[in-house]
């Protein structure tokens, strides 16, 4: 499944431009701006088996940290610092990785 089977490429397109810029990204913006916080949980299910390249039911600080290379292959790698604040604001029992139900919650926030 590809992430524009769930999002339009012109919201990925839209939501990546705004963040282009090092520590400029904002995960409440960009999950608006691409659509994905009107989807309906199984929606955003899929988007994060997407995000979940290693299939381990979690996303870790690696992945996120090319978090939106999911959204398109030319966008930039998340800084160090937009990765830990990303991963701290996801990350609700505090086990160092964000689950589906923590994403979930994290994307309607």
């Amino acid at each position: 499944m590809a992430i524009t089977d769930i999002l339009s490429a012109k919201d990925i397109e839209s939501a990546l431009s705004s963040c282009q810029a090092d520590d400029s990204f904002n995960y409440k913006s960009f999950f608006s701006t691409v659509g994905l916080s009107s989807k309906s949980p199984d929606q955003i299910k899929k988007v994060f088996g997407i995000l979940d390249q290693d299939k381990s039911g979690f996303i870790e600080e690696e992945e996120l940290q090319l978090f939106l290379k999911n959204f398109s292959s030319t966008a930039r790698a998340l800084t160090s610092a937009e990765t830990k604040a990303f991963l701290a604001a996801g990350d609700t029992d505090g086990d160092g990785k964000i689950g589906v139900e923590e994403f979930q919650s994290l994307v309607k926030a």
